[in-house]
């Protein structure tokens, strides 16, 4: 693990303004992976088609945005990451364009592949370019700022898209998704040049020159590397124990607690703004508590939250685990994603890429394995029991982060 980059001065205005359109672009990337969930009963019936074939738009998506990431790592090395960004938020104007054309369901089908290709570089480049641009000692407080358009996206997407499917048709959420990225990405791109006249001060690229290994190669190097292996498994289980099994949520308090799907719904759209608060108040906490504390408090407030809406008899409680939960998640999440910056200063783009496919292959295992375990166990002791295990997670972490921090103090 690389020695912390030293303090460095307070974020300049430029800088905040790169961090604003990368935050943009981000809430523009979850908001379009959760766009067509509340549509499909209209896609289903303007296509004549089943609503497991009107599915095909979000699960297509997912399997173009999962293939997608980890190759964008070495590409944004090589080229740019901010650049890379640009780029492909304005390409993900193109392929909204013909998802908002498409006469037939395949070529919505291909525009939201076109989209999911070009979105998954965002998020990862975004956190890998954070961490070339900002000093460590003030790394977790901006990627906080850069998750809360990621958390505000993740909270909007469903809303929106049944909003404009209701309002305006279907075919004007997509409309409204050319013009975000459109209006985002010629923003990047003109931000991106200006940094080439006037760059900003790369703090987390002093002693960490580029390199040019192979893809493989770069696989092995951040992979031998006990801290970096820490946190990709912490995120594979995250990804699943949290993010999988979120996706029951709602199921089981309609089931166990008869709320209406709109409610339940709601409920869990909850922990979204639990994680708007965490992002809030992160300023406050991250000096306070240091990482091991986020962890092991992040991870007590979802254990807290998941049995909560695991045990609790009352449907009013539930919004209310719902948002300790999601304060706690996002809070784990902040910090697994400042150390993955942290992972490969010399390849820090094909690091984050590492982190954000360990993450996405532990939130798609975790669904299907959440889903299979319901109907033996119940829904009831899935959740509390993934509760359970995300403190021995932040556990198995907290102790990676005292070993690093001791080889940090030897060294």
């Amino acid at each position: 693990m690389p020695v912390p980059m030293p303090d460095s001065p307070a974020l300049t205005p430029a800088l905040r303004r790169s961090i604003l359109l990368l935050s943009l672009s981000n809430f523009s990337s979850m908001s379009v992976q959760r766009i067509c969930d509340a549509m499909l009963p209209a896609l289903a019936q303007e296509f004549s088609v089943s609503l497991a074939q009107a599915a095909q738009v979000v699960s297509f998506f997912a399997i173009a945005y999962g293939a997608a990431l980890l190759f964008y790592g070495p590409i944004g090395d090589r080229v740019g990451k901010f650049a890379l960004i640009a780029f492909c938020t304005l390409a993900c104007s193109i392929g909204s364009v013909v998802s908002a054309l498409a006469p037939d369901l395949s070529t919505l089908v291909l525009g939201r592949v076109l989209v999911a290709m070009a979105a998954a570089a965002m998020i990862p480049m975004g956190l890998a370019w954070v961490g070339d641009a900002v000093s460590y000692d003030k790394r977790q407080e901006t990627l906080a700022l850069l998750g809360l358009g990621s958390t505000l996206g993740l909270v909007s997407g469903q809303l929106l898209g049944g909003l404009f499917t209701d309002w305006f048709g279907w075919r004007w959420a997509f409309w409204f998704l050319t013009a975000l990225f459109g209006v985002v990405g010629a923003l990047q791109w003109r931000d991106w040049r200006q940094q080439r006249v006037q760059p900003h001060h790369m703090a987390g690229l002093a002693g960490a020159p580029a390199t040019r290994q192979r893809f493989g190669a770069q696989l092995l190097v951040i992979l031998r590397r006990p801290h970096a292996r820490a946190v990709l498994l912490t995120s594979v289980a995250q990804g699943a124990l949290a993010f999988g099994v979120m996706a029951i949520w709602a199921s089981h308090l309609h089931a166990k607690l008869g709320m209406s799907l709109a409610a339940s719904g709601a409920s869990v759209a909850l922990a979204g703004v639990g994680g708007v608060l965490y992002m809030v108040g992160a300023r406050r906490l991250i000096p306070r508590l240091g990482e091991r504390g986020l962890v092991l408090t992040g991870a007590a407030a979802l254990s807290i939250g998941a049995c909560g809406l695991a045990f609790t008899p009352y449907a009013l409680l539930a919004p209310v685990a719902s948002l300790v939960a999601g304060f706690g998640l996002f809070m784990m999440q902040n910090t697994l994603q400042t150390n993955a910056t942290q992972m490969a200063p010399e390849a820090r783009g094909m690091g984050v890429a590492m982190f954000s496919t360990s993450l996405f292959i532990g939130q798609s295992v975790g669904v299907v394995l959440a889903a299979s375990l319901v109907g033996r166990w119940g829904s009831t002791a899935v959740v509390a029991g993934a509760g359970v295990g995300v403190l021995g997670m932040a556990l198995f972490f907290a102790r990676a982060l005292r070993r690093r921090d001791a080889a940090l103090q030897r060294g």
